[in-house]
C-alpha cells in the first residue's frame, strides 16, 4: 500500500507524471511511491500518484517513425468522417463529424441501413 499525503504535503523527491514530464522525465516503470489526496466537500477526494524522482527516466527522444505516427494519429482526428476535410481541429466526439456538417440537416451518413 501506497503512502498516502494531503494535498501541499507530500515530502520532497516526490513528483506527479506531470511534474516528472516538465522535468525531462518518466516513471519508468516504477510503482506508485505515494497518493496525495485533495479533499472535496460533496464528493470523495482527488487522488494524484506520485513517483520517486530518484528513480524516474530520461523521456525518450522524439524520433521521425514516432513523429511520423503522431502526425497521422492528430490528421485523423481532425479529418471528418462525413466530409472527409481536414477541418483544421480536433473533431469532437460528442458530434461524431465536424460542427458544418452537424449543423447542416440530412448530411449525416444514415448508418440503420
Amino acid at each position: 500500500m501506497a503512502d498516502v499525503y494531503r494535498w501541499h504535503l507530500a515530502p520532497e523527491g516526490l513528483a506527479t507524471r506531470r511534474q516528472l514530464r516538465a522535468m525531462g522525465l518518466r516513471p519508468g516503470g516504477q510503482d506508485v511511491a505515494a497518493e496525495v489526496h485533495r479533499p472535496r466537500r460533496r464528493r470523495g477526494p482527488l487522488v494524484a500518484y506520485l513517483y520517486r524522482i530518484d528513480h524516474a527516466r530520461p523521456v525518450r527522444p522524439m524520433t521521425p517513425a514516432r513523429a511520423a505516427a503522431l502526425a497521422a494519429a492528430m490528421r485523423a482526428r481532425r479529418t471528418c468522417p462525413n466530409c472527409r476535410a481536414d477541418v483544421g481541429y480536433c473533431i469532437p466526439r460528442s458530434l461524431g463529424m465536424c460542427v458544418p456538417c452537424h449543423d447542416t440537416p440530412h448530411t449525416w451518413k444514415d448508418t440503420t441501413s
